[in-house]
């Protein structure tokens, strides 16, 4: 987007997410000014730049959380789709560098063509070409050489904006207690108020439902919802995290031994996020 008018002597644009002014004229004509004048900041172009800056930080937040759950869930993404967003820079950024699965070959995601051919590189660093049906954005517990994507992604320099490679997995015990139903390794982490601990789960990026933070997943095709107990809703005192359980569709706790390997590791990991925020006394580790 190209500079405005904005009244008498200034245009108005916006650099970088922000609304920014530059003179017209005088000494300084052509440069961009540090803040707004005060003659400009309630100008009508003023504001509607700062609407549209509103509304492109609520789309770029959308774009980040829908990819999150198409990786969380390893959804298969129609190839057609990713073509059809990759223009918009808000859906590119988030898209660019993530681990993404077709043709049974995974790759950083590179670039996207017009004509909806995915360049990814793999392992080898090679380009690799592909035009599948659909592809999928994998969790990360689910990749076979995520030491050696982790790797090479540093020497790539690669960031991703979804949180992918780099996540913190948990992988699930080979064997449980036949009528196992819950994990207590995060319980009994101290807060000072069931309200400090639910902001912390909100602030996470996890629902409060009730007394339990929880987060939902799709796990081989099935969905699987995982709850930790944080307090009574209504109680303003201190409280304490409870046992990690998960659930199926039907609201049936399920053994953990019947828990998939995704929905293990992502509610471990809200789990020990929690956790991680308890009170803890000086001198103690625990």
């Amino acid at each position: 987007m190209g500079w405005l008018a904005a009244g008498d002597g200034y245009e108005v644009a916006l650099v970088e997410g922000r609304v920014a002014a530059r003179a017209t004229t005088g000494r300084a004509a052509g440069r961009q000014l540090k803040s707004l004048p005060k003659q400009v900041r309630e100008h009508p172009e003023v504001e509607r730049l700062r609407r549209l800056a509103e509304w492109l930080d609520r789309h770029e937040a959308t774009c980040v959380a829908r990819v999150d759950a198409w990786m969380v869930s390893s959804l298969p993404v129609p190839t057609g789709l990713v073509a059809r967003v990759w223009p918009d820079e808000a859906w590119r950024s988030v898209l660019r560098d993530l681990v993404v699965v077709g043709d049974d070959e995974a790759g950083f995601l590179r670039d996207v063509t017009g004509s909806g051919e995915l360049r990814t590189v793999n392992l080898d660093g090679e380009t690799v070409r592909m035009s599948p049906e659909t592809v999928t954005l994998p969790h990360p517990v689910l990749l076979p050489d995520l030491e050696e994507l982790r790797e090479f992604a540093a020497e790539l320099g690669v960031t991703q904006r979804v949180e992918q490679i780099h996540r913190a997995t948990w992988e699930k015990p080979a064997e449980h207690a036949e009528k196992a139903t819950e994990v207590t390794e995060f319980a009994g982490g101290k807060f000072v108020s069931r309200f400090g601990l639910a902001a912390r789960a909100t602030s996470l990026g996890y629902r409060v439902s009730g007394g339990y933070a929880t987060c939902a997943v799709r796990d081989a095709g099935r969905s699987a919802e995982a709850s930790v107990w944080i307090g009574e809703p209504y109680w303003d005192g201190d409280t304490e995290t409870g046992n990690l359980t998960w659930h199926d569709h039907d609201g049936r706790r399920l053994p953990l031994r019947e828990v998939g390997p995704v929905a293990w590791s992502e509610g471990m990991r809200m789990a020990a996020a929690l956790y991680a925020g308890r009170d803890v006394e000086e001198g103690t580790n625990t």
